[in-house]
């Protein structure tokens, strides 16, 4: 099964961005608009993802954004790995914001 992906710097400004990170890594910077579901409770959480937009599934290199793609896809969902990662975002001069009042970056 292909995943489809996309570069960082193509996501859409006002794409539903799905962050799957740890609480630790989204802290420390994340986009500014991502919903942040870790890849440990989206199986719990799935309602919570749209089912009528693209989801655009973000980590921090890709791996785990790769996985969330892929099952939500099976679902019968529209996702789209971000490639990558945060890494790729941060390098792409993306907006980042933090939530501990520090400079973001990608943890």
């Amino acid at each position: 099964m292909t995943v489809p992906e996309i570069e960082a710097n193509a996501v859409p400004d006002d794409a539903y961005l799905l962050d799957v990170r740890e609480q630790d890594e989204w802290l420390a910077g994340h986009a500014p608009e991502a919903v942040h579901i870790p890849m440990s409770q989206i199986q719990g959480r799935v309602e919570e993802v749209p089912a009528d937009r693209t989801v655009y599934v973000v980590c921090r290199v890709g791996g785990r954004s790769m996985q969330v793609t892929a099952w939500l896809n099976q679902l019968g969902r529209d996702a789209v790995n971000v490639g990558g990662g945060m890494q790729s975002w941060e390098s792409a001069h993306r907006p980042m914001v933090s939530e501990t009042g520090q400079q973001p970056f990608v943890a």
